[in-house]
């Protein structure tokens, strides 16, 4: 189970992802072009082409987690991109107010 807490580092992938990608392509992702460790508990966050869809990604100590949420109406909205790079850490806070018409609830 998913909990958000001030412990876990959340990477937001400020790039566009087919969301037919499972654990596997996400992690590939994770490896090759963020250049980070998927094996180290750290939340990876990924958002589609139309901003409806969100993939949440974490190795959960013996295996992967994948937390998805696709709204029906509305939005998610990108968090500010930083020049030259393709993920923004964020907060817990920050990720459970990722704004939208239907917002995110994850407990």
């Amino acid at each position: 189970m998913l909990h958000l807490n001030s412990h876990e580092r959340y990477y937001f992938y400020n790039e566009v992802v087919d969301m037919r990608k499972g654990c596997y392509g996400l992690c590939g992702i994770v490896q090759n072009e963020l250049k980070k460790n998927i094996l180290l508990g750290d939340v990876f966050v990924f958002i589609n082409k139309r901003h409806n869809q969100i993939k949440l990604l974490q190795w959960d100590s013996d295996g992967f987690a994948l937390y998805e949420k696709r709204l029906e109406k509305g939005t998610f909205e990108r968090p500010g991109k930083a020049q030259g790079s393709t993920d923004v850490l964020l907060t817990n806070l920050q990720l459970q107010r990722i704004p939208s018409t239907n917002p995110i609830i994850i407990s």
